[in-house]
C-alpha cells in the first residue's frame, strides 16, 4: 500500500470504501469525493500509479486486506457482489452493538445494501447515502424500517442511551411489529417521546405485567431477563482524592458506592474535581480506563456553588474551597440535584449529582 493517502448524523466515519473492478474503480472515486474523509481501497489489478490522490491504498489480496482494517473504520461500502462480502466478512462479525456498518454496491452503481449493522451501526443511513451519490437505489430489509415503525436500537443511539442488554432489542421490535403494547419505565422521557401512545402497555404497574419490557432508568434494578435495559447519561460523579491515590483505589471506591446506591456505572457521562488535580495520574487513568471524561473546575466556581450538604473544614482550610466532590458534581451536572452527598475512605471523596 505505497500510495498516499462525521458524515451527517447517523452516517458511521470515516468510512472505507472498497473496489476489484474497473467500474468498481470508478464508483469508487465518486463516492470517495462525496463522503468526506472516506478512504478508497483499490485493487492492484486495476490500480494506475500515475494518479495522485489522497486516501487511496493499493492492496493485493481482497480477504486479508479487509481483515486488517475491519474494525479501523465504522462504515465499509464494498462495491463487488453480496455473495463476496458475506463470506468474507463472516468470520470478522461479533455483535450489533460492535460490527461496522457495511453495505455493498453492485459494480453498475444500481442498488445500495444495507448488509450489517443497519441502526446501530448506520448502515441503513449509509445505504441511502450512497445509493443519491451513484443514483441507485437503497435497500433496506429491516422490518421496522419496511412496515415505517420506530425501532428501539436506533431510539437508543438517537438518545445517547447505553443498551445494557443488547440480546432483548429484538423482542422489542417484534413488539412493535406485531402491535403489542410494551412496558415502559422512562422517567426522563427519553424513549417516551418517541413512540406514539398505542405503543405503551396501560397497566398501572407496567414492568410486572407484561412479557414485553423497557426498563431505562439509572438506578440498577432486578428485571426480567428479557427486559430491555437502556441507561441514560445523565449522572456526573464529582471525585476528591489525596495527592498519589492510585486508579485502581479510586475504581474500587467508585463502584463500592455506586453499587450501595443502585447506581449504573453505565449512566455516568462525566468525572469532574478541582483544577489543582489535572495532573493526577490516578484520576486521569480513571477517565482514560473508564473512557468517561474529566473537567476541572476553578475555586471560584467551586465556591459559588450554594447547595452542597457537606462542607469539609480541612478542605477549606488548606485550599481555600468549602467543597470538592459535591460541588464538583453539581457543576458537573450542569446545577443539578445531589442525589449522593459526599462519601469518604482514608483516600477518596465521592459525591453524585444528576443533570438537571
Amino acid at each position: 500500500m505505497d500510495i498516499e493517502t462525521k458524515n451527517s448524523d447517523l452516517l458511521p466515519s470515516p468510512a472505507a470504501i472498497w473496489c476489484i473492478t474497473p467500474n468498481g474503480k470508478i464508483l469508487g472515486l465518486k463516492i470517495k469525493t462525496a463522503l468526506k474523509d472516506s478512504t478508497l481501497f483499490v485493487s492492484k489489478k486495476i490500480w494506475q500509479k500515475e494518479n495522485k490522490i489522497q486516501n487511496v491504498f493499493e492492496f493485493e489480496k481482497l480477504s486479508k486486506e479487509i481483515l486488517c482494517q475491519f474494525n479501523k473504520f465504522s462504515g465499509h461500502v464494498f462495491i463487488f457482489s453480496t455473495g463476496i462480502a458475506v463470506r468474507i466478512i463472516a468470520p470478522l462479525l461479533n455483535s450489533k452493538i460492535l460490527d461496522p456498518a457495511v453495505v455493498v454496491v453492485d459494480d453498475n452503481g444500481t442498488h445500495a445494501i444495507s448488509l450489517i449493522s443497519g441502526h446501530l451501526g448506520g448502515a441503513n443511513a449509509l445505504s441511502k447515502k450512497i445509493a443519491r451519490i451513484v443514483c441507485g437505489t437503497p435497500v433496506i430489509t429491516t422490518a421496522t424500517d419496511t412496515n415505517n415503525l420506530p425501532a428501539i436500537d436506533l431510539i437508543a443511539k438517537d438518545n445517547g442511551l447505553f443498551i445494557e442488554t443488547p440480546q432483548n432489542i429484538k423482542l422489542i421490535n417484534m413488539a412493535f411489529l406485531m402491535g403489542k403494547p410494551v412496558s415502559l419505565f422512562d422517567p426522563f422521557g427519553f424513549v417516551k417521546i418517541n413512540l406514539q401512545k398505542n405503543f405503551f402497555s396501560k397497566n398501572k404497574t407496567p414492568m410486572e405485567n407484561s412479557s414485553e419490557k423497557i426498563f431505562c432508568s439509572y438506578k440498577t434494578k432486578n428485571v426480567s431477563r428479557e427486559t430491555l435495559i437502556l441507561r441514560p447519561p445523565v449522572l456526573s460523579v464529582g471525585i476528591g482524592c489525596n495527592r498519589g491515590t492510585s486508579c485502581k483505589e479510586l475504581k474500587q471506591f467508585l463502584f463500592k458506592i455506586l453499587k450501595k446506591e443502585r447506581l449504573s456505572i453505565k449512566s455516568i457521562y462525566e468525572f469532574a474535581t478541582v483544577d489543582i488535580k489535572k495532573d493526577e495520574t490516578g484520576l486521569l487513568d480513571l477517565s482514560k480506563e473508564m473512557k468517561i471524561p474529566i473537567v476541572f473546575f476553578d475555586k471560584k466556581k467551586l465556591n459559588s456553588v450554594k447547595s452542597i450538604i457537606t462542607p469539609s473544614q480541612m478542605v477549606e482550610k488548606h485550599l481555600g474551597i468549602k467543597s470538592v466532590c459535591e460541588a464538583a458534581a453539581i457543576l458537573s451536572a450542569n446545577n443539578g440535584k445531589l442525589i449522593v452527598p459526599k462519601n469518604k475512605n482514608k483516600d477518596v471523596t465521592l459525591a453524585v449529582a444528576i443533570k438537571k
